[in-house]
């Protein structure tokens, strides 16, 4: 078993199983990512206690290649079986961040998304997530204050797993990584964005919209056929209200496809009154037919969400010179 996959809860249970201090799980925890342990060894632990943690590993994946910009990095990683998976460093102003793979490939077909035209192999397990950033905080010498699950895979279709890594990140006792700059996106499976509101620690949710009807959605990303824009911002609205955090919609700005006046304004009417906001994301061209919007485009696009009463950003780009930017993980290894 891998020790990076388990919450500070499952320790406590496995201890507890054990017929020992379920204390040593929150012990364990401060040691290994607090105090940067390298083995149970480390600990002030009985041979009785060693004994019963010889069941666990701490295997991290290998790190195959590295790139570094001013601003952004990038590792590929190696998995135990063979897969490799993505994971990126984003140097931000209010501290490092990091950028998180779910999945070795995607489902969900995303018509603008390099990265998922490679098809889902498998899940990534809670371990290899936390192990993306203790890789990039590593490699790079660093300390991570954010993470944002929005690397390769849609993160509820593998919905234990994340739960399980947001409780890792943001343990206080481990890599105490504050809520507020958790954020996990989805592309809107209704029911998940539900039961995480109810089950998860309350870090924030972005959801993946990318258009203001459903018609121009179902032809980007065939998910809105099965969760259309009412049932995805009805969600929305209920993991606001359980969580008391304002939810992000992320809008791709496609050149000539969604990026007119017009349909800022129908996005505007879509959802004004509603507690969101919207972050705009100019499309990071890849070797698909779509193209990124001129900056004119993106701040008219931007003003007029504003001028209608819609809260609305534009996201710093970061890493396109590595590949590393929204969309493009992992378009060199497709093979």
């Amino acid at each position: 078993m891998n020790f990076y996959g388990f919450t500070v809860e499952k320790l406590r249970q496995f201890f507890i199983e054990q017929d020992e201090n379920p204390a040593k799980a929150e012990i364990l925890f401060d040691g290994i990512y607090r105090k940067g342990y390298k083995s149970f060894e480390e600990f002030q632990f009985s041979e009785r206690v060693l004994k019963k943690l010889s069941v666990f590993t701490l295997d991290k994946p290998e790190v195959v290649k590295k790139l570094d910009s001013a601003d952004a990095a990038k590792l590929l990683l190696r998995l135990e079986d063979g897969n490799y998976c993505e994971t990126v460093l984003m140097r931000q102003r209010f501290g490092n961040c990091v950028c998180v793979s779910t999945q070795v490939g995607c489902n969900m077909g995303c018509k603008f998304c390099k990265s998922g035209m490679l098809k889902k192999r498998r899940d990534l397990t809670a371990g290899e997530m936390t192990a993306q950033v203790l890789a990039l905080a590593s490699e790079f010498s660093c300390e991570i204050s954010g993470v944002s699950v929005m690397g390769i895979g849609e993160p509820f279709d593998n919905f234990e797993a994340v739960s399980d890594f947001c409780g890792i990140i943001t343990e206080d006792k481990g890599l105490a990584v504050s809520r507020r700059r958790v954020t996990v996106s989805t592309c809107g499976i209704v029911p998940k964005i539900r039961e995480f509101a109810e089950r998860a620690p309350s870090v924030s949710l972005a959801i993946s919209l990318h258009a203001p009807n459903d018609g121009l959605r179902s032809e980007l990303m065939p998910i809105n056929k099965v969760y259309p824009i009412s049932e995805v911002l009805d969600a929305a609205a209920y993991y606001s209200e359980k969580t008391g955090k304002r939810v992000t919609l992320e809008y791709i700005l496609l050149s000539g496809i969604n990026d007119g006046e017009v349909h800022a304004k129908e996005l505007a009417e879509l959802i004004r009154g509603r507690n969101l906001y919207v972050n705009l994301i100019p499309y990071n061209e890849t070797d698909t037919d779509f193209k990124k919007p001129s900056p004119e485009a993106v701040d008219n696009f931007c003003r007029v969400l504003k001028e209608n009463g819609v809260i609305a950003t534009k996201r710093r780009e970061f890493g396109a010179e590595l590949k590393a930017a929204c969309g493009q993980l992992m378009a060199d290894y497709n093979d």
